[in-house]
């Protein structure tokens, strides 16, 4: 090889991969009251005056940015003069990032399951080391399983539990985590599900882990993950080259990756997302472009043909919901899934039951009316082509302080409160019969009738 062409690769390799500094960055809360200031925020993103930590900029709905330090003073300056409500939350956005990787302390802290923690997030080595000790120490229960690989060919790795592996007309499960790799109290709560499907004496948690076939996949985005452990804290998207470019007024590597969330064939780039591939919503070049989302899409058809599934809950942060499909609907048209009114009902009980331990909110609906809208998300894709019934995407904690930083402390609390979630939703669901043979014939003949009787009631 030349040498001059090496040096220069080597050079822009190391430039490229530089540890991203927050020094001088401060997070504020912004929110928009008028069509004014959201063209005003707009434009800030656009000439990278900051980058939000929302996806959609919308009236009256609250949002993060966190600001440079060479850009504060525009950026203070002119929400002043527009009067645009600013609080800063949190003023030194490196320590905050350091803060995360320090051990917590005290609550339940020590406790550990075959070497693993919740007191610290934990890099994808040592989550995909923790799997293979399951593996070797649950014989007959846990088996590994590797869903498919990525763009820089890592492996999309998981495990399935099963207690009765003899059963057949098996009901199953699935567990997405870390879709956004910056997410990380995604796979800390995956992980916290996992061992308590292993460990817990609780009757109904008991019943939910040997009833169903659990197939877990703590990071289905491992290139992103791992990046944002090794270079960049607040990464969201995959590492995908194929879209690279120059970002006007910001780092060219934003222009590396698609978000996966957005790049599923179900109304893709229909709203919510963007054909930016400097944006953190960029949706990618085509649907199903990504080999992550193609793996998930694969996996779930693979195993529909195998049995019914009844769950698949993708974990996200931050903001506090449980999400309803379809993402890009409202009013009646939320009606398009066939079972809305059960899935609202097992959100709304699921909510209640987390809210006892600690008071911690959760906001029930879909995302166009607690959130936003978007499209080309994997929860609606799997709602949609592989009909599960039960289908969420679960935002976890905060609602903005920490956000994607979520302290150490938080961990458990957060894990704790979300298992109440869960088995509340189990209880539910089993309660309106998804346990049952033959209840998805029984769902859509109910939304039939239910439809109907709108009908006469419009008519009359």
């Amino acid at each position: 090889m030349n040498y001059k062409i090496y040096y220069f690769l080597l050079i822009t390799f190391s430039v490229v991969n530089a540890v991203k500094d927050y020094n001088g960055y401060k997070v504020y809360r912004v929110v928009p009251r008028t069509e004014d200031d959201v063209k005003l925020l707009e434009e800030f993103r656009r000439t990278s005056v900051g980058e939000f930590w929302d996806d959609n900029l919308v009236v009256n709905y609250r949002v993060n940015m966190m600001v440079p330090g060479d850009m504060q003073g525009l950026f203070l300056n002119s929400t002043r003069q527009t009067m645009i409500e600013v609080e800063e939350v949190i003023p030194d956005l490196q320590k905050a990032i350091e803060d995360q990787l320090k051990p917590a302390t005290g609550f339940r802290s020590s406790e550990t399951f075959h070497g693993y923690s919740w007191d610290r997030y934990h890099n994808l080595e040592t989550i995909n080391t923790w799997m293979n000790t399951l593996v070797q120490n649950y014989p007959g229960i846990v088996r590994p399983v590797v869903m498919g690989r990525s763009v820089e060919n890592r492996e999309i790795r998981g495990i399935i539990i099963n207690y009765k592996p003899e059963k057949t007309n098996k009901l199953m499960g699935i567990l997405e985590g870390t879709l956004h790799a910056r997410e990380w109290i995604a796979p800390a709560t995956v992980t916290w599900i996992v061992k308590e499907f292993l460990t817990s004496t609780d009757p109904q948690v008991r019943a939910m882990a040997e009833n169903i076939e659990w197939h877990v996949f703590p990071v289905v985005n491992p290139d992103g993950y791992h990046y944002s452990f090794t270079t960049h804290r607040m990464w969201r998207k995959n590492r995908s080259p194929e879209s690279f470019g120059t970002c006007e007024g910001a780092d060219d590597d934003m222009s590396h990756g698609v978000d996966l969330n957005r790049n599923f064939d179900f109304v893709w780039m229909s709203v919510g997302a963007s054909n930016n591939p400097c944006s953190n919503t960029f949706a990618g070049p085509r649907a199903f472009s990504e080999p992550e989302s193609r793996a998930i899409s694969q996996y779930v058809l693979n195993l529909k043909e195998q049995g019914e599934i009844i769950y698949y809950l993708a974990y996200h942060s931050y903001t506090q919901l449980i999400v309803i499909p379809y993402s890009h609907v409202t009013g009646s048209d939320v009606l398009l899934a066939n079972n809305y009114a059960d899935m609202y009902e097992i959100g709304i009980r699921s909510a209640d039951a987390i809210a006892k331990r600690y008071g911690t909110v959760y906001r029930v609906g879909v995302s166009s009316e607690i959130l936003y809208p978007i499209s080309g998300g994997s929860f609606d894709w799997v709602k949609k082509v592989a009909d599960v019934p039960i289908t969420f995407l679960i935002e976890l904690r905060d609602l903005g302080e920490y956000g994607f930083l979520l302290p150490p402390e938080q961990i458990i609390p957060n894990n704790l409160e979300t298992m109440d979630g869960l088995i509340e939703m189990d209880r539910v669901t089993k309660l309106l019969g998804y346990y049952s043979a033959g209840a998805i014939s029984k769902v859509i003949s109910l939304s039939v009738l239910i439809l109907c009787s709108m009908v006469i009631v419009l008519f009359n």
